[in-house]
């Protein structure tokens, strides 16, 4: 039987029940008895099972049968969950994982589960499973010669970012002699060595293991450098005790692939009043087929050329009003006024169409906080509110690295391991709370901790030290700006290295991106009480709402989500402060920039009024005052980039075409407020 036709469907719907099982185990955790979730895992498994088989992937059918024979012994009380197999089965599910996305990427999902199985099979009889150090998660680092397979999104990120920007990627182990007495401090003077030639991404052993020893004779790390292999090789044999170093360009066996992220299809879907509110008593119980909704799946290229052909619409609807105006004919106005409304009801449908549950980029984060956890030796709970927000497609599919950094950073810098949190008079266990909601045309989304805060002294004095301020400027900072230090590029605080952070990369990336989406990043911190970061991202990049200005004869559009208000001051208002234009709004000194001057367009010799219009802009707490020649209005304009010629035009973001078949720039206005 031919079953290519059915691959995507296969593979979408392998990936909604991979994720049930991630979804349902961690409830099982909490709740080792709970029988609408042992029930739940089981469904999952069996239809996994039964479609794999038909689609002719039998390692996957075979393995998922495994895991399908220990919770039916778990649904009829023949096997009682334990914490010690909570780890296999956790094992078996990211198994199933890759398996799955070798198949999307082209593979037979064949893959060696020898190990994961023999496990099953005791939990399956009975038989019981001996301390964590045999498990499948940690047997590797019992082998004699390490070897680095599986890298997470955080890791795989910064490597292929890295090989892009021209760096190499190298997997290094390092043998130490049968004789080396002090093998922590031999480790240490090799990641010093390493650390100056470039940056160390993952050890193998973790880093833990190795300061306290736990290793035999070899460890191997992944390292991100411009050096030649013979000059590392040369400079870490300069290191005592050393009997071998072996270096190999790294190639990952499986590139880590998000399987939330739906590249190839996604369900369009026609909401009922019925459906706003899901009662939390349903959680657990299955979903059958609700009269209430139908759904169907439609390729996400046709949805992008459904939003193409409509962003030519919106252009001609806004030439046709301006052709209407100016005829002043009043059944061509009703008519076209008629065709705005229908035109506006149809783009907020096609917008709505195209928005995604941040969910997809959220339920990664209990599994990822729970291996962290384990890592780290560290007690953390996550609370996710508002999971239901949607956002444009777009944005989510870029928004999930940044918030896999902010996590990390939370686990690692700002939780608390158990016993500090005891001495400081705290719960044991700390929280991560994960928000999203709408406020306007934007989303908000917060990482929030009740860990360590952040040390402003500490964060002051490494800033001086990288050269990121002066001592002079360091005085004049406020609490929150101090704060969005620790997001310049290369700036850490942590003492020591680890798998986690402490390498200084990962917060300046996250700051890029966000507002590279037309977005921005806040931090607000307590000592000892925890810190928040908050995130505010446009609804969608496609179609945007802009106030359009006038520079001499050049029109220019700068975007309502960042206007706060409109004015028309007289010359003599404008004031001197630190051989900057400044003026007095609402009782605060804000800074003019002159985008005739900015933009380097001729001023209208003509105009000798004493009075200047005023954009006033914000970008967080600050503020500054765009001048312009004249206000032309409000429009909703479709954003089009300036293509791969044009990247790095300094305060453009795009471009726009009017109704007149003008072509209109669209102004950046955070780079003009951080110049």
């Amino acid at each position: 039987m031919d079953t290519t036709q059915y691959m995507d469907v296969f593979i979408d719907e392998s990936n909604e029940h991979l994720e049930v099982l991630y979804k349902q185990l961690l409830e099982l955790e909490k709740n080792p008895t709970e029988k609408a979730i042992i029930g739940e895992i089981f469904r999952a498994a069996h239809t996994l099972k039964g479609m794999s088989a038909t689609m002719g992937y039998n390692d996957l059918a075979n393995l998922t049968h495994k895991l399908e024979n220990v919770f039916d012994g778990i649904r009829y009380d023949r096997i009682i969950v334990q914490t010690e197999m909570m780890d296999v089965l956790f094992e078996t599910v990211d198994h199933l994982n890759a398996m799955v996305e070798d198949i999307a990427s082209g593979g037979d999902g064949k893959r060696n589960v020898s190990q994961i199985v023999t496990y099953l099979e005791k939990i399956e009889k009975g038989d019981q499973l001996e301390q964590a150090s045999e498990t499948p998660v940690n047997s590797a680092k019992q082998d004699s010669l390490q070897t680095i397979t599986a890298l997470d999104e955080f890791e795989m990120t910064i490597l292929n970012e890295s090989a892009e920007r021209g760096f190499s990627n190298y997997e290094i182990t390092v043998m130490l002699r049968e004789d080396c007495l002090l093998k922590g401090a031999r480790v240490f003077m090799v990641f010093e060595v390493l650390e100056k030639l470039g940056e160390v991404i993952k050890s193998e052993p973790s880093v833990n293991d190795l300061e306290e020893e736990k290793f035999e004779n070899s460890f191997t790390v992944i390292l991100v450098s411009k050096q030649g292999e013979q000059e590392i090789k040369n400079k870490i044999k300069k290191v005592s005790e050393i009997e071998n170093v072996e270096i190999n360009h790294f190639s990952n066996p499986y590139n880590y692939k998000n399987t939330n992220q739906q590249n190839d299809e996604h369900q369009v879907k026609e909401h009922t009043n019925d459906q706003t509110e899901q009662p939390a008593t349903n959680a657990g119980k299955s979903t059958g087929k609700s009269s209430s909704s139908k759904t169907i799946r439609v390729n996400i290229e046709r949805l992008d050329i459904l939003m193409n052909l409509f962003e030519e619409l919106v252009i001609d609807r806004g030439r046709l009003e301006q052709i209407s105006g100016e005829l002043n004919h009043q059944d061509l106005q009703e008519t076209v006024e008629r065709m705005s409304r229908v035109s506006g009801d149809l783009q907020n449908i096609i917008l709505t169409m195209r928005m995604v549950p941040i969910d997809q980029v959220f339920n990664r984060f209990p599994r990822m906080i729970r291996k962290l956890a384990r890592d780290l030796d560290k007690n953390v709970a996550i609370d996710i509110v508002g999971a239901e927000t949607e956002l444009d497609r777009t944005v989510i599919d870029e928004i999930g690295d940044p918030l896999v950094h902010l996590i990390r950073n939370a686990m690692d810098h700002g939780i608390e391991t158990p016993q500090e949190r005891l001495k400081k008079g705290k719960p044991e266990q700390g929280t991560i709370r994960l928000e999203a909601y709408h406020s306007g045309n934007h989303v908000f989304i917060e990482i929030a901790d009740d860990g360590a805060g952040i040390n402003k002294d500490k964060v002051l004095n490494k800033a001086i030290s990288n050269d990121v301020i002066s001592r002079n400027q360091a005085e004049a900072l406020t609490d929150k700006q101090i704060y969005e230090l620790i997001m310049e590029s290369g700036f850490s605080t942590a003492d020591t290295i680890s798998d986690i952070s402490g390498r200084g990369v990962g917060l300046d990336v996250v700051k890029n991106t966000i507002e590279s989406l037309g977005g921005n990043i806040s931090i607000d911190a307590t000592a000892g009480k925890g810190s928040i970061f908050s995130i505010q991202l446009p609804l969608t990049l496609s179609i945007i709402s802009v106030l359009l200005v006038e520079l001499n004869k050049e029109k220019y559009a700068i975007p309502l989500s960042s206007v706060i208000e409109t004015a028309i001051i007289h010359k003599d208002q404008i004031m001197h402060a630190h051989n900057k234009k400044v003026i007095d709004f609402r009782g605060k000194v804000v800074p003019l920039a002159f985008l005739n001057d900015i933009f380097n367009v001729p001023k209208d010799n003509t105009d000798d009024s004493d009075f200047v219009s005023i954009v006033i802009v914000r970008k967080g707490d600050k503020m500054a005052g765009l001048v312009v020649d004249s206000f032309i209005g409000q429009q909703e304009i479709v954003l089009k980039t300036l293509g791969n010629y044009l990247t790095n035009v300094f305060a453009i973001s795009g471009a726009t075409i009017l109704g007149d078949g003008q072509v209109a720039l669209i102004i950046d206005s955070n780079a003009l407020i951080k110049s």
